[in-house]
């Protein structure tokens, strides 16, 4: 089983490569959740994630003949992108296949760090297999993303970093998709500090660990489902479940809501951009996923910032939803001069702001004197939109919420 003296000793071959990003104390986090909180910023790491640590470490552990002969790889983008950058530092060949649904930023990164990117198959499962084929037609090695004991001290060295810089650390919370980072910090910090507690996150969509921790022995999912790609995996590691069992306190898991929710409150209070999985460790804490005291001294470990700009805008949206500051509604109108008015004037008193509107008279499931209306608006708050419904309402139209934050009934 991987130990802490295998941490140790990938420390002095990261570091060549890999940053020592910073752990940032967050007065907004610290308010909302009365914990002491304190972000591992892993974010800024370079190409954007953890997983050059464990990339490195792999490559510079390779024989002369295994360079030679060059790598092979599968990643839903951010170990290919470690892989690619560790191997063409070190003159070695890289092949990586990725999911066909991949992010097209990673894609790019990827080939710029030096990387052949195959494309294949519908997600991190479907490329793995065809990236064995690889390994074995053309005999290169293949560096897995989690299921290595290279690749996991590589990863602890953020371990190592946590408790260098924050030895009082009560509490952390790392996202486990196949489970490489944190069976990594967790033999990293036990062995390092006296008290640590390690919480894994999963996303609600690819929660493999609990099950398998349940059975006692790794469980797999036929799919997965989840904004945070980067942990979108379907079996937890062989080698990284024990680790997992031993040094891993608790397992929670959050939902794509709360992690896009998440991801909007780091962007726009913490000026700081993660990923879904990234932003996995914060959901757990602000939704208070597992119990903490006032107080209490927690690193999230916000483990990576490869967002695809088309799926950040979705996020972005959602989280606007969730929070009540953006709202779609629909209600129908008598076809009539100054309905329309009477409508957008109850709005108008709201101060709510009108994103867009949607006027249509075709629609068959409407009378024909009558038009349907459908509203985006911006909000500012679920106690905003409530009080926006009422008025809409107490001017006589029947208001339905397409898209809005969920507002209990009397």
């Amino acid at each position: 089983m991987l130990e802490l003296d295998d941490v140790l000793a990938a420390r002095d071959r990261v570091s060549e490569t890999a940053r020592h990003t910073p752990l940032d104390y967050s007065h907004t986090f610290s308010r909302m959740t009365g914990a002491d909180v304190h972000p591992k910023l892993e974010c800024f790491q370079r190409t954007g994630s953890f997983k050059i640590r464990g990339a490195t470490n792999r490559v510079r552990t390779l024989s002369d003949d295994q360079q030679a002969r060059g790598v092979v790889t599968a990643s839903a983008g951010n170990h290919a992108q470690g892989v690619a950058l560790a191997a063409s530092r070190s003159g070695v060949d890289s092949k990586v296949v990725m999911p066909e649904t991949a992010p097209i930023s990673k894609v790019k990164a990827t080939k710029s760090y030096g990387a052949e990117v195959v494309l294949h198959g519908a997600d991190y499962d479907e490329a793995q297999a065809h990236a064995h084929e690889l390994e074995d037609a053309e005999n290169r090695t293949y560096v897995h993303a989690f299921d290595d004991e290279y690749v996991m001290a590589g990863q602890g060295t953020l371990g190592l970093e946590i408790a260098e810089d924050c030895p009082n650390v009560d509490t952390v919370v790392v996202p486990i998709g196949g489970g490489g980072l944190i069976s990594g910090v967790a033999t990293a910090l036990k062995g390092e500090l006296d008290d640590v507690r390690v919480v894994g996150v999963q996303a609600e969509g690819a929660s493999t660990v609990a099950q398998s921790l349940d059975k006692g022995q790794p469980q797999g999912v036929d799919h997965v489902d989840t904004i945070a790609d980067g942990i979108a995996v379907r079996q937890v590691g062989q080698k990284t479940f024990p680790v997992i069992q031993e040094r891993v306190d608790e397992v929670v898991t959050v939902s794509d809501d709360e992690i896009a929710t998440a991801l909007v409150l780091l962007l726009e209070r913490g000026k700081t951009l993660v990923e879904g999985a990234g932003a996995t460790p914060l959901a757990a804490v602000l939704e208070e996923k597992f119990d903490y005291d006032d107080g209490e001294t927690i690193v999230p470990a916000l483990c990576g910032g490869n967002i695809d700009l088309n799926l950040l805008t979705t996020v972005i949206v959602r989280g606007l939803v969730d929070q009540g500051r953006y709202v779609k509604v629909r209600t129908v109108l008598k076809d009539r001069p100054g309905s329309l008015n009477t409508l957008l004037d109850a709005v108008a008193d709201e101060r709510a702001n009108i994103y867009a509107i949607q006027h249509d008279r075709t629609n068959r499931d409407i009378a024909m004197n009558a038009t349907e209306v459908e509203l985006d608006l911006e909000t500012r708050g679920p106690e905003h939109v409530d009080r926006l419904l009422d008025r809409i309402q107490d001017e006589g139209f029947d208001v339905t919420v397409l898209n809005g934050p969920r507002i209990e009934s009397d």
